[in-house]
């Protein structure tokens, strides 16, 4: 196996090879163990050296991330992993940089943070793990929990109406945009290969269970006899079928999703057809929610050709540096510029 620039073989990985020498210390049960399963694999499979992986964390459960992968890594502060990230990124944009955090961290003290990375379009992968509840400091509501919420922070229920992560990157104008569940590793495999070939801020959500403080929040999406009738796997260019013997359907009326029944009048034609590429169409599948429809899982959206952040960033360096050498402009030009002082 090679690399398109170059003909020096690489190592063929296996996910064990992504495994550090850490012992993984969540608790026993949590979703955490197989996003991290799911994590290892794609990356095994990628051909890429994993010298040239590095992921950042923040503060919370998610962020003992960097300590089990056999990878570089940085583990940062409350809501400054983005911006940790970004600057990972503009000091060698050759990196495949990943941000792993929670919903705590990555909308509340570091919303700000997060959204301006996607609004950037900076070229990373950000996997947020939202589990609806502060897990770390042991279960007050987060900026995603529903509201009427009782937690420790909220005895008499919550009255915050939740940030939608989707939604917000949407807004935001992301690129990549997909979610998936904690238990199902395909999938997220699959959405991890193609967040690391897409160019540009890539988000993945995942519905993620924190089985000690907040057990069963997305039971009705990931649950065997539930999950059929609650969630939608979406396939680019085909109609957007679900339910037991896949037997319902969304249609747009008017401008609004709906669920409808297939028979009666009703068939596939009629049906909404996923389209990845279509700005328009990420905004009303954000929106969609359980229990009025089912909760869209895989790729929401995915563009190419918009500019990265940091290849506009070493772009405008060359152009400088190109400008400067032109002139004749020496390094201690450029640091004193034109007109200087000395005090005495």
């Amino acid at each position: 196996m090679t690399t398109a620039t170059s003909d020096i073989p690489l190592p063929s990985y296996t996910p064990k090879d992504f495994a550090s020498d850490q012992d993984v210390r969540w608790c026993p049960g949590c979703g955490d163990y197989a996003v991290l399963t799911g994590v290892r694999k794609a990356l095994a499979g990628l051909g890429i050296s994993k010298e040239k992986f590095v992921f950042i964390s923040g503060i919370g459960c998610a962020a003992r991330f960097p300590y089990y992968m056999n990878t570089y890594g940085l583990h940062t502060i409350h809501g400054r992993a983005p911006a940790v990230a970004t600057g990972v990124k503009l000091a060698n944009p050759d990196l495949h940089v990943f941000v792993v955090s929670g919903d705590g961290d990555l909308l509340s003290i570091g919303g700000n943070h997060t959204l301006h990375t996607i609004r950037r379009n900076v070229d990373m992968t950000i996997i947020l793990l939202n589990n609806r509840i502060y897990g770390l400091t042991k279960g007050q509501y987060s900026p995603t929990s529903e509201v009427g919420k009782v937690t420790k922070s909220t005895p008499m229920g919550s009255l915050d109406f939740p940030i939608n992560p989707l939604a917000v990157a949407a807004a935001a104008g992301c690129q990549f945009i997909a979610r998936t569940l904690d238990v199902d590793v395909k999938m997220l495999e699959m959405l991890i290969v193609r967040a690391v070939a897409h160019k540009g801020t890539s988000i993945i959500e995942v519905y993620q269970d924190c089985n000690i403080f907040n057990h069963g929040t997305f039971f009705y999406a990931s649950q065997k006899e539930t999950r059929e009738a609650n969630t939608i796997t979406l396939e680019h260019g085909k109609p957007m079928v679900f339910g037991p013997g896949r037997n319902r359907g969304i249609r747009i009326r008017s401008g609004t999703l709906e669920a409808v029944t297939l028979g009666d009048g009703v068939d596939e034609s009629d049906l909404l057809v996923h389209d990845e590429t279509d700005p328009s169409l990420v905004f009303l599948l954000a929106q969609m929610a359980h229990p009025a429809l089912p909760e869209p899982m895989g790729v929401l959206h995915a563009r190419k050709g918009a500019a990265t952040y940091d290849q506009s960033v070493m772009d405008q360096i060359a152009l400088a540096t190109t400008k400067a050498t032109a002139k004749g402009d020496t390094l201690e030009h450029l640091l004193h510029g034109d007109e200087t002082w000395v005090v005495d």
